[in-house]
């Protein structure tokens, strides 16, 4: 499944969701052929790009990183660094930090403390943005 087929299943939760409509399930799941040391029968619909159901992707593990900001330096700067050295980002305090599922730019966040642990609450969730399509 490639980048524009996640996003346009995504997006199709998302509609559903704004909509009232109840969301599309997966089918119930089928025996599993490598359990009795078969092996899996990937009929014609399987790979002729067929729509996955959103069931198999619940269980795909995606890196999530959160951006609190960036800057540039040079490389003697970077030598000069020591422990208590401090790094001065491009973001003012209390700037919205970005959350990144894979390379894109999921959402938007802030900084809490929970507990002894940092977390980040989710204040705001983009839209999946249309593929341009070759012509």
């Amino acid at each position: 499944m490639n980048p524009a087929e996640i996003d346009a299943l995504v997006a199709s939760v998302q509609a559903a969701k704004a909509s009232g409509q109840p969301i599309p399930q997966a089918a119930p799941a089928e025996p599993d052929p490598a359990a009795y040391g078969l092996a899996p029968d990937f009929g014609a619909g399987a790979l002729a790009g067929s729509e996955v159901p959103l069931g198999m992707l619940l269980d795909l593990s995606l890196p999530v990183s959160i951006e609190l900001g960036r800057t540039s330096m040079t490389v003697q700067e970077i030598l000069r660094l020591g422990r208590g050295a401090v790094i001065q980002l491009d973001r003012l305090a209390g700037e919205p930090i970005d959350v990144y599922v894979g390379d894109r730019k999921f959402a938007e966040g802030e900084v809490v403390v929970l507990g002894e642990h940092f977390g980040v609450r989710i204040v705001r969730i983009f839209a999946a943005t249309p593929q341009p399509q070759a012509a």
